[in-house]
């Protein structure tokens, strides 16, 4: 990761939201946000002294409508914003209830099988949740 070590990291936190669709099997929910015409896991950045996991329920909730229950850490990604390092912390978390509506910062979720959300996810970085998150879901 390259950026000027002067500047402070960026701290967020997501989660891999999931439940279990018709049959059992998994499904996991993407958010499109229109500003950066992407799909990606709900995330966001960190509020003065929230901790990590903290927020990343919050913005799970305010992204998607969903209430969550947080489950195993997944790795964390690293990267470049404007110049800046960027960390986002990340972690399983299984969908409790909930509806989404639209709102200014993501305009539709969707809910898709994991091989579909692979190849739907913008940014390569994040397919490495995504198989992390597979890796530590329960058997149904």
């Amino acid at each position: 990761m390259s950026g000027d070590p002067r500047e402070p990291v960026i701290r967020a936190a997501g989660c891999v939201l999931w439940r279990r669709g018709p049959g059992g099997s998994v499904e996991v929910c993407l958010v499109h946000r229109p500003k950066y015409g992407d799909l990606s896991f709900p995330k966001g950045k960190l509020k003065r002294h929230e901790e990590p996991l903290a927020a990343a329920v919050r913005e799970v909730l305010e992204e998607t409508g969903h209430h969550c229950a947080p489950g195993a850490r997944l790795p964390s990604a690293h990267y470049v914003v404007d110049g800046r390092p960027k960390v986002v912390d990340y972690w399983a978390a299984e969908a409790t209830g909930g509806s989404f509506s639209a709102n200014d910062e993501v305009d539709r979720i969707l809910w898709l099988a994991p091989d579909a959300a692979r190849t739907r996810l913008t940014q390569p970085r994040d397919v490495r949740q995504l198989t992390a998150l597979l890796d530590v879901l329960p058997a149904s």
